[in-house]
């Protein structure tokens, strides 16, 4: 393969991935607390053992969750939770601390609050949520405290990372921080009862989004076939004058 050829390839395999990243995120349009996927790209120029001669080729290096604030919709729910403004909840999933922007909890068999996956929510300090059954009034206030019957029983965590590039997506509405995370302060981000966050995608230039990555796609494959069919006339030219 040449260079022309290579070039054409990566630009095509990063094609390929945002193309996934769309469909992934069209799929997830009314997941609660979803955040819309982006790609980076990244330029990588290689010298050319020739004088002077380089090559760029493009590829795409990482993936961004859009923290765009999703549309809080109200459902009227004691453990429905929204937040307004910057962080994330802190649940314990099987594999750690995880942190999610979806909202919508409930109880297990023993009065634990946990995500709809069965991961308990947790407190600033870490521990974990357990809300009696037998409980007739539970309150949320702005900055966390969660109340139930007049009483405070937790503060709830919200958070943020450190670094924002140390955060991932590990999966569906969960995120992995590989550094330290830190409080948010509480004029950035709220705590809303009884609300919960809808997916910050737009159906509309997510559709029109696909519709770019899969032509430019297409016309890279024309162009990878263009030079497919360049090179074996060439080849067919110089193998008749031999």
């Amino acid at each position: 393969m040449d260079v022309a050829g290579y070039v054409a390839l990566t630009r095509q395999s990063g094609l390929d991935k945002e193309l996934q990243i769309v469909a992934n995120n069209i799929a997830n349009i009314s997941t609660t607390g979803y955040q819309r996927e982006g790609v980076v790209f990244a330029e990588m120029v290689q010298i050319l053992p020739t004088e002077g001669g380089s090559v760029a080729m493009a590829e795409a290096r990482g993936r961004y969750a859009d923290d765009l604030q999703g549309a809080l919709v109200p459902t009227g729910g004691d453990l429905d939770f929204a937040i307004e403004g910057d962080g994330y909840f802190m649940v314990m999933s099987p594999a750690g601390e995880r942190l999610t922007r979806a909202g919508a909890f409930t109880r297990d068999g023993t009065g634990q609050v946990t995500s709809m996956d069965g991961w308990p929510l947790l407190d600033e300090g870490g521990g974990t949520i357990i809300i009696p059954f037998e409980a007739e009034r539970i309150v949320l206030g702005p900055d966390g405290t969660l109340g139930v019957d007049g009483e405070p029983v937790a503060k709830l965590g919200l958070v943020k990372p450190v670094d924002v590039t140390q955060i991932a997506r590990e999966a569906g509405v969960l995120y992995r921080v590989d550094g330290a995370t830190e409080p948010v302060e509480e004029t950035a981000g709220r705590f809303v009862q009884g609300f919960v966050e809808q997916s910050n995608v737009n159906a509309v230039s997510e559709m029109a989004r696909m519709v770019a990555v899969q032509r430019a796609y297409e016309y890279g494959q024309k162009l990878m076939d263009q030079e497919d069919q360049r090179i074996a006339q060439t080849v067919k030219v110089l193998g008749s004058q031999t």
